[in-house]
Order: structure tokens, then C-alpha cells, then sequence
């Protein structure tokens, strides 16, 4: 019986000789002062963008900062303008409120060196219109009434008055008040009323001028 034979490779298996690889393509290269130039650029196109957009935020900043300056000022400005008016308006009503209580004091200071010139012109003004009426009453305080009886003669020659002439002499009315009566009429010196009269005029009148000074306040 014949034996089998064994397969041998014809190939030396320890030594394998391999195929030529294709040498990889060059790297290219860059010269070192087209770097520099290149990093230099950009920087210089950095620094340029960087600064506009500064300039851009600095502005925008400073518009903000004056817009708000402004609206400060703006308001500031009204406030004074008003505290003005408001010192202004004190003053006049100080001012006026002054004058008339010296008026006041004024007024009492002449009545009390003439007591009898207000009465005194009082009735030289009703006699002219009273000569058909048959008798005048005069009230007055009880210290001038003899001084006011000599007044009303005097004022009855000048007048062409032909009627009765009556002084009386009342403790109720102040010095410088007094009280004219006939048939049908009469008329009334009294300084409280006229003191009262005046005190309601200039509360009236500034009144009216704090009434102007608020719609200027808002039509600003």
C-alpha cells in the first residue's frame, strides 16, 4: 500500500518581500515673514474692529448719559421753577398781608389824632342830597359829640339843609363810627365793617393770583 505524500509550499515564508509604497505628496510650506505679515494683520484688522466697537459703546453710552442728564436737568429745572413761584407767592402774600395790617394800624393812629374827619365828610355828603327831609339824627361816640354837632352846623350853612339837626352821643359805637338817620334812609360809618370789607378783598385777590399761577404750572 503506498504512503501519502506531504504538501509542501514552495515558498520561503520567514522572508516576504513587499510591494514599493508611492512616497507621500510634500508638505507644503509657509515663509516664516508671510506668517508674521499674516499674525500682524490680523491684529492690526482686531485692534481696528476693537476700537470702533469702543468708540461705538462710548458713544452710545454718552448719548444715554446726556439723555438722562438732560431729563435730570429738565426736572430739576421744574422743581425750582416751581419752588420759585411758591417763594414768589409767599413773598406777595407776606408783602400784602404786611401792608395792610400797617394800613390798619395807620387808619387807627389817624382816627384816633381826628376822630371826627370821617363822620365829618359823611355828612357833608348826605346834607347836599337831604333838603327836602325835616330832620337828621347823628350818632356818634359820646367824646366827639359835641365837636360833631359844631361840624354838622357848619356843613348846614354851606348844604342849604333846613331840617332838624339831632347829635346824640352812643357808648355803643367806637371812636371815628357813627350812624346818619333820617325819615327814610340812613347810612352807617363803621371801621370793623370796612376792616372786615377789606380783609375779604385781599383774600380775594390773592386768591385769584395762587388760581392764575397753577394753570401756568400745568400747561408746563
Amino acid at each position: 500500500m503506498a504512503s501519502a505524500a506531504r504538501f509542501t509550499f514552495d515558498l520561503d515564508l520567514s522572508e516576504r518581500v513587499t510591494a514599493a509604497q508611492p512616497a507621500p505628496p510634500p508638505i507644503p510650506t509657509v515663509p516664516e515673514d508671510l506668517v508674521a505679515q499674516l499674525i500682524a494683520q490680523a491684529r492690526e484688522e482686531a485692534y481696528t474692529e476693537g476700537v470702533a466697537a469702543g468708540e461705538r459703546d462710548a458713544l452710545s453710552m454718552a448719548a444715554q448719559t446726556l439723555a438722562a442728564a438732560a431729563g435730570t436737568l429738565a426736572t430739576q429745572t421744574a422743581e425750582m421753577a416751581a419752588a420759585l413761584d411758591d417763594a414768589a407767592a409767599l413773598a406777595q402774600r407776606d408783602a400784602v398781608e404786611l401792608a395792610a395790617s400797617i394800613g390798619r394800624k395807620l387808619a387807627l393812629h389817624l382816627l384816633a389824632r381826628y376822630p371826627t374827619v370821617e363822620l365829618d365828610a359823611l355828612i357833608a355828603e348826605c346834607m347836599q342830597n337831604l333838603s327836602g327831609v325835616p330832620h337828621l339824627v347823628v350818632r356818634c361816640h359820646p367824646s366827639i359829640a359835641e365837636g360833631i354837632r359844631d361840624v354838622a352846623t357848619a356843613h348846614m350853612h354851606t348844604s342849604g339843609f333846613a331840617g332838624r339837626l339831632v347829635v346824640m352821643g352812643d357808648p355803643d359805637l367806637r371812636l371815628g363810627d357813627g350812624r346818619l338817620e333820617w325819615v327814610d334812609g340812613g347810612l352807617v360809618r363803621d371801621i370793623g365793617a370796612v376792616s372786615k370789607d377789606i380783609d375779604i378783598k385781599i383774600s380775594a385777590y390773592l386768591a385769584a393770583r395762587s388760581g392764575q399761577a397753577k394753570p401756568e404750572e400745568s400747561d408746563q
